[in-house]
């Protein structure tokens, strides 16, 4: 453990170090910059969530929850929109006749469940349902909720056509869950030809060493190669458009 312990530690030197070499586009604030969050949700967050056994470490030691609260604030505080791309799973997504693992893991544990798009009945303080923390601030009208994506990226939901139809072209990344939701959202939007930034502490992952997984260590390299800048949640605080 001990071995494995300081070849871990080893290898986040290793990549901070290889991270300072390369090259810095950087990230400014204007009026065509928006906060995204994906699925600010119960079962992502909260320890009575269904993930919470995974991802609980995970996201208590980035403190993401009160940093996704900080990121709505400061958004609501400086006249920023916010998106947010939710993640729903109604009783037809169950049909689906193919999975990959972790849509099969979803499905199975009943998460993000809800009785059909066009009911409300047992969302309230369920799993799909928002922290409770954020909905004073989703609930406010700088705040786009967009309809949900079903596997991980945007590609299934109006989130790039929301962001098109208000001129947005730069965004500012967090959420749930790093190696998933959130990286592939980063991805699709690069490749739409968005300038993205990620949250690196307002996000948080699995992490499973008994099978050798650890999605947090996995995204930070991807947000590294791929984003224009990695921020803190305290370096967002201090931006400015």
């Amino acid at each position: 453990m001990k071995t494995k312990l300081t070849m871990s530690l080893l290898a986040l030197i290793v990549s901070v170090s290889a991270y300072a070499q390369l090259p810095q586009p950087g990230f400014t604030v204007d009026n065509s910059t928006a906060i995204l969050i994906t699925d600010p949700q119960i079962d992502f967050l909260s320890s009575d969530g269904v993930t919470w056994g995974v991802v609980g470490k995970s996201v208590e030691e980035n403190n993401t929850v009160d940093n996704l609260e900080s990121l709505f604030k400061w958004a609501k505080q400086n006249d920023i929109l916010v998106f947010v791309s939710p993640h729903y799973y109604y009783p037809h997504d169950h049909e689906w006749e193919f999975e990959g693992v972790l849509e099969k893991l979803m499905h199975n544990i009943s998460m993000f469940d809800r009785e059909g798009p066009l009911s409300v009945k047992g969302f309230e303080g369920s799993g799909a349902d928002w922290m409770p923390q954020y909905k004073k601030y989703i609930e406010g009208d700088n705040v786009i909720v967009t309809s949900p994506h079903k596997v991980y990226g945007p590609e299934t939901n109006d989130l790039v056509l929301q962001l098109r139809k208000r001129k947005i072209d730069k965004i500012i990344l967090g959420g749930m869950s790093a190696n998933l939701c959130v990286e592939s959202h980063m991805r699709e939007l690069v490749e739409q030809g968005f300038e993205v930034a990620v949250v690196g502490d307002a996000t948080a992952a699995a992490v499973i060493p008994d099978a050798d997984l650890d999605g947090y260590a996995a995204a930070m390299t991807n947000f590294r190669m791929i984003s224009s800048h990695v921020f803190t949640t305290d370096e967002v605080l201090k931006l400015k458009k």
